[in-house]
């Protein structure tokens, strides 16, 4: 991974790849790896694997997940995914076969229970329209259901396309450390980072995955805890 270190996100990129290591996101239920710094969920990482995934079946598994953890822990997420899975559901065709009541009872642990079932039909049938093709990051947006973080998640991680992904996570420590704005919108953070990176979809992917992995030890709550070693 290229790239001048000599740039404050260049260098924050290195300083948090050298503590935690590669993270293997994102995690597919199918797969034996484990996470690599045992916070979370625990099951389906692939750290330095950066082939996955593999086919349409694990791009999907991926585009479910995206939807699923808005507004929720990756842990409830994956015990909705789960579910799905028991149900055979974690194909397209058979998703949208489900009534209501059982999708909605299968995703419970995720929440959000009549949003999120219409938006996995919505993601489900625009999956199939798609016939093996890219998506571009405009066609995604038009589905209800799909914004800006969920939109660039399927790229990067479902569709192996540098687009940056941008979360609560990423404003927290960067405002913090004065390099953005807290108030600055989604596409202003976006567009930042990637006039900054270079457009490699590995270093979006673990780039992103670090941050969590950071915020989450350090940036839960505010005052923000000052050991960071990012300054």
């Amino acid at each position: 991974m290229s790239g001048d270190r000599k740039d404050p996100l260049i260098h924050i990129y290195y300083t948090l790849y050298h503590l935690y290591g590669p993270q293997g996101w994102w995690p597919l239920m199918d797969l034996e790896g484990g996470n690599p710094t045992k916070t979370g969920s625990t099951h389906g990482y692939h750290p330095l694997n950066y082939d996955l995934p593999e086919n349409p079946k694990q791009q999907f598994e991926i585009i479910l997940g995206a939807i699923l953890t808005q507004n929720t822990a990756w842990t409830s997420a994956e015990k909705a995914l789960w579910n799905l899975k028991e149900l055979d559901a974690n194909f397209p065709e058979k998703l949208l076969s489900l009534d209501d009541n059982t999708l909605k009872e299968a995703i419970r642990p995720a929440g959000f229970l009549n949003q999120k079932s219409r938006y996995l039909k919505n993601i489900s049938r625009f999956f199939l329209s798609l016939k093996d093709g890219v998506p571009t990051r405009k066609e995604l947006l038009k589905v209800k259901g799909v914004g800006n973080e969920t939109a660039d998640s399927i790229l990067l991680y479902a569709y192996k396309q540098a687009e940056f992904v941008v979360d609560t996570y990423t404003k927290r420590i960067f405002s913090h450390l004065e390099i953005i704005d807290e108030k600055d919108n989604y596409l202003k953070v976006k567009n930042l980072f990637e006039d900054s990176l270079p457009r490699e979809f590995p270093l979006y992917q673990e780039y992103h995955a670090l941050i969590v992995e950071h915020a989450k030890r350090y940036y839960q709550k505010r005052p923000y805890r000052e050991d960071t070693l990012l300054i």
